[in-house]
């Protein structure tokens, strides 16, 4: 099959080695334009241009689709399906129109659930048990295309965002396998989305890093995990900014913020039950578990979580 793919992140790499793997005729890959990254600000390609580049791929990072000199060049290159995985950028209409067997997207959730750029953060975020990932035909909307396979898989209790990440994008590589198998031998029905059921899962800011104490330890925990590893939820500890970076519901009750040591663990009291603090970066940058931060830095009189 002679496909366009376009991708962006490391979500999407597992896709593109898929589709070399199969051998198919990837005609050109679209990706997002460099970056800047890191103290020199030095430009940095998107990870999908890394591995197009060691294949030899064609690889175009245009800051439109919406041009007509971008939309004619899709259209020269002529795909038999376009791609799309955590690209990054809104396909318009004209985009859509172009391959005759369609755009075919991987997306991070079980479809209608978490339509957005962030899924995978909000099903953790929101204590989701299961998740996983869907294909799907692209429409007009925000993922609202008709759906082609689901696959899914369940969340464990501690497990963070980007630990998800890298499960779901493997997964995602594989089922896009089966769905372009699948249609290529007709044996693929697509099925509307119920609309009703739709849930969104907007981009990720930096506010939501701020931990509100007085929320139960289990949506703190949530929380914890969904922010890792970017943003990061974080707190004031005897004047210091720290990063959350794991976390595990404790039996125990106290003022929201209080912190305490127990048993050589660091715990952080909340508005139901408590935090035991597994692992904390510190305004140096050094990650620890919170018994080896607290070998350093022994809690103060009244210390609080802020």
């Amino acid at each position: 099959m002679r496909i366009i793919f376009m991708g962006t992140p490391d979500f999407a790499v597992p896709s593109l080695q898929a589709l070399l793997d199969r051998q198919d005729e990837v005609c050109a890959v679209f990706t997002q334009p460099d970056k800047p990254k890191g103290r020199g600000h030095k430009l940095a390609p998107p990870p999908v241009k890394e591995l197009a580049l060691r294949h030899s791929l064609p690889v175009y990072q245009p800051a439109t689709l919406r041009k007509e000199e971008v939309q004619a060049q899709i259209r020269a290159l002529a795909p038999e399906a376009i791609v799309v995985v955590a690209y990054g950028k809104i396909l318009p209409q004209a985009v859509l129109d172009i391959p005759p067997l369609g755009c075919i997207n991987v997306h991070g959730s079980l479809l209608p659930k978490y339509r957005g750029a962030a899924p995978i953060q909000w099903a953790v975020i929101n204590g989701e048990q299961t998740t996983g990932v869907t294909t799907m035909f692209m429409g007009a909307g925000v993922d609202t295309g008709d759906m082609l396979l689901r696959r899914e898989t369940a969340i464990g209790p501690e497990e963070t965002a980007g630990q998800l990440f890298d499960r779901l994008k493997d997964m995602g590589a594989q089922l896009l396998g089966e769905t372009l198998t699948g249609l290529e031998k007709g044996e693929l029905r697509p099925v509307p989305q119920n609309h009703e059921e739709a849930t969104l899962a907007p981009m990720l800011q930096k506010e939501l890093s701020q931990i509100d104490w007085s929320r139960p330890a289990e949506e703190i925990h949530n929380l914890i995990r969904g922010l890792n590893p970017w943003p990061c939820a974080s707190a004031m500890l005897d004047g210091r900014r720290l990063k959350l970076l794991g976390s595990q519901v404790a039996e125990a009750s106290g003022a929201p913020g209080e912190a305490r040591c127990e048993e050589g663990e660091l715990l952080a009291c909340c508005g139901e039950k408590a935090l035991m603090i597994t692992e904390l970066q510190t305004p140096e940058g050094k990650r620890m578990s919170g018994k080896s931060y607290l070998l350093g830095h022994p809690l103060q009189a009244g210390a609080k979580f802020m």
